[in-house]
């Protein structure tokens, strides 16, 4: 079976994450996902207990621990299902996976090279942004590895 090169993976996860961004638009509501529904559905406390087969405290506590993040995936899926919904989980980065790699290759490069710009510096030898910026591009592509990516 052929893999998928790592880089069009991304992309095609890039996209499909896209659709996500800006996650604050799926803010939880202040008083939880779970809550927030069962109140707009009219379903009391005591109801939906009874759906999730638990005692109304047991209800009580499962909405409380969605309010403190403390709440598991296992919880949030039975409560999804006792309020006929879908539990949609999902990790949206703040940027692109592609930008990610982008940043995080340009500081391993930026610390690499800062020694031999201090060196210039001292020398007496102006380091331009327009040369800093090409001997970063260069160290990234001779030197920086996926694999190498995320050591250190």
């Amino acid at each position: 079976m052929l893999s998928i090169p790592k880089t069009v993976a991304r992309r095609r996860l890039d996209e499909k994450i896209t659709r996500f961004q800006p996650s604050e638009q799926y803010a939880p509501p202040k008083s939880g996902w779970i809550k927030a529904v069962r109140q707009a559905l009219g379903m009391s406390g005591v109801q939906f207990a009874k759906r999730l087969g638990v005692a109304w405290q047991s209800m009580d506590d499962l909405e409380k621990s969605e309010t403190k993040g403390s709440i598991t995936l296992a919880s949030l899926h039975r409560a999804a299902d006792a309020l006929d919904c879908d539990l949609v989980y999902a990790l949206v980065p703040r940027t692109s996976l592609q930008q990610t790699i982008d940043d995080r290759a340009r500081t391993i490069a930026r610390r690499a090279l800062a020694r031999v710009d201090q060196t210039m510096t001292l020398e007496d030898q102006k380091v331009t942004d327009a040369s800093v910026q090409q001997r970063i591009d260069d160290y990234i592509r001779e030197h920086v590895r996926d694999r190498d990516i995320w050591n250190g």
